[in-house]
């Protein structure tokens, strides 16, 4: 019987297999929801879905893409922002 604090859904049930060949579960907390687009909420591609502990460790390189506004704009709005910002000048 789990502890009262696991009976919530707020923990994530993982099954581990042990070396002795049992599966004991494992709570651990859920990920957060996908990154979404500033402009047309669309989720974002190339953007790591991790705990903060987790995305702290993490290279800068894998958190969001290489690119102006990435991590922030899709790409399809990403390039409707940089035409709109050329065509202005």
């Amino acid at each position: 019987m789990p502890s009262g604090r696991h009976k919530s859904r707020t923990l994530r049930k993982v099954f581990v297999k042990t070396p002795g060949g049992k599966t004991k579960i494992h709570y651990k907390k859920k990920k957060p929801a996908k990154a979404i687009c500033a402009s047309c909420r669309k989720p974002l591609a190339g953007v790591a879905r991790e705990r903060p502990k987790k995305m702290k460790n993490m290279a800068k390189t894998k958190k969001r893409p290489e690119r102006a506004f990435g991590g922030v704009l899709c790409s399809a709005c990403s390039r409707k922002e940089l035409k709109k910002k050329a065509r202005s000048i």
